[in-house]
Parts: structure tokens; C-alpha cells; sequence
């Protein structure tokens, strides 16, 4: 498995490192305004998950652990003893996962606009977006994902950022995004989540739907001394509706 791995920033010997890990439908460039900040204080390391960017799309059914041990062979390629990890959407339940899996690599954990414990309501209806890529429809999840993604606002003032953004998933390999999707729906980790024992940061848009601020605060209430942060007026596209925002958030929980 070939992983597409991009290292900016400080010099990993001299200053901590920290990995970004971006979610369904796109690539490791998402980061970069986050990345321009978190650049001053950190070596940052972000690679483009299986079947996206240019990241290798192996054959079969893939698993969350599969996610898992990709980052963990990202760590013995680099040498990375331990490093700070922030997980967005799908990258946040890798993240989670991870952190219960190997909690020696772990410095500090940040979740973003990530899922745990959902209802049989919300089940439902990342089942149904699964089986309009079954059909080949990506055309009615993309209807669904702007509406989910983006605030009305936003997707007003901003178009050329949201066709960007949409360009992308466009762009992800279908047989990559498929299976990335279905590791995303088959996935949950919130029976779990007590075991963590790293600081441990987790955020949300006020308005997500999927991402939702009951699960933010189901994962806050788990996660032994973890904080909540929600972010007024956001929906699930975080990182592309208020960067500089989450940089904040995020350059200030890891000091």
C-alpha cells in the first residue's frame, strides 16, 4: 500500500509533529491553510488517504483497522516515535482508532466533525447514500452533501470554494470512495471511546447534521477529560467554510 505523504513545517527532531487526516472524497491539500499555521510551531505531516489523491486504491473490501495500519506504517516509515493527531470526518474515526490502538504513539488528539454512536435514524441515512453509489447516483449524494456541508451563507458568497470542494469528490477514485464510504458506515467506535487516555480535543459545527453536536458531546462526555469545543453557525465542511478558525482551535489546544 502506497500512502501519498506530504512534510512541512519545523524539523520533526527539534519540534513535535503533527499529522492531519483528512475524510471521505478528499485529499491531503484541504489542510493547507491550517497547515500554513500550524507550519510556525510544528513539523506537519499529511498524506492522502486510501483510494484518494494519490494514494494507492488495493482491491477488496477495506476495514477501519486497514485505515489504521496505513497511518501506523506512516509512522514507521518516518521513524515517528509518537506525534499529535487530528482526525476530520472519516479521519476522525481513524483517529479514534488509532488512539485506542497503539496510545504509546499518541500525543494529543484532536476529533473534528467526526461520528460516534449514532441512532438507527442516522444509520439509515448514510445507509441510503451508500446504496446510491451502489446505483452509480453520485450525483444525489452530492445534492445531499452541499446542503450538509455548507451554510447557506456560505454557499452564496463562496461558490467558487464550494465547486472546488465538490470538484474534488468528483475527482476521488469511485471504487476508493466506495469503500472509504463504507468503512465510514459500518464504522463506530462509541463504546470505546472511555478507553482514550490522551488529551484529547473534540469539534463540531453547531448546525452539522451527520456530525452532529449530540455525538460531539456523547464523545466529550466519554473521553475521560476531554474538551468541547462547538463552532457557531458551521456545518460539516469546516475546513473549507472557516479555516483560519479551526488553525486557531487547533494551534491553541496543541501548546
Amino acid at each position: 500500500m502506497y500512502s501519498h505523504v506530504f512534510r512541512s513545517g519545523q524539523d520533526p527532531a527539534q519540534h513535535p509533529t503533527v499529522i492531519l487526516i483528512h475524510g471521505l472524497g478528499g485529499t491531503l491539500n484541504i489542510w493547507d491553510p491550517i497547515a500554513s499555521v500550524l507550519e510556525h510551531r510544528f513539523s506537519v505531516l499529511r498524506y492522502d488517504l486510501r483510494g484518494h489523491g494519490q494514494s494507492d486504491v488495493p482491491a477488496g473490501d477495506w476495514s477501519l483497522e486497514d485505515f489504521v495500519r496505513d497511518l501506523e506504517a506512516i509512522f514507521i516509515d518516518k521513524s515517528l516515535p509518537h506525534a499529535h493527531l487530528v482526525g476530520f470526518s472519516l479521519g476522525g474515526l481513524i483517529v479514534q482508532r488509532f488512539a485506542l490502538s497503539y496510545p504509546e504513539r499518541v500525543g494529543q488528539l484532536a476529533i473534528l466533525s467526526a461520528v460516534a454512536g449514532r441512532t438507527d435514524t442516522e444509520r439509515q441515512h448514510v445507509q441510503e447514500r451508500i446504496r446510491n453509489l451502489e446505483k452509480g447516483d453520485l450525483d444525489a449524494n452530492i445534492a445531499l452533501a452541499l446542503e450538509r456541508w455548507f451554510s447557506p451563507e456560505f454557499r452564496q458568497n463562496h461558490p467558487k470554494q464550494v465547486q472546488k470542494r465538490i470538484a474534488e469528490l468528483r475527482a476521488t477514485s469511485p471504487a476508493g470512495y466506495f469503500q472509504a464510504y463504507r468503512v465510514f458506515v459500518l464504522s463506530d467506535l462509541a463504546e470505546h471511546l472511555s478507553q482514550i487516555q490522551c488529551e484529547t480535543l473534540v469539534m463540531t459545527g453547531e448546525h452539522d447534521p451527520g456530525s452532529n453536536v449530540r455525538m460531539a458531546r456523547l464523545m466529550h462526555e466519554t473521553i475521560p477529560g476531554s474538551k468541547l469545543e462547538i463552532l457557531p453557525d458551521l456545518r460539516h465542511s469546516v475546513l473549507v467554510e472557516s479555516p483560519q478558525l479551526i488553525a486557531e482551535k487547533l494551534d491553541s489546544f496543541l501548546r
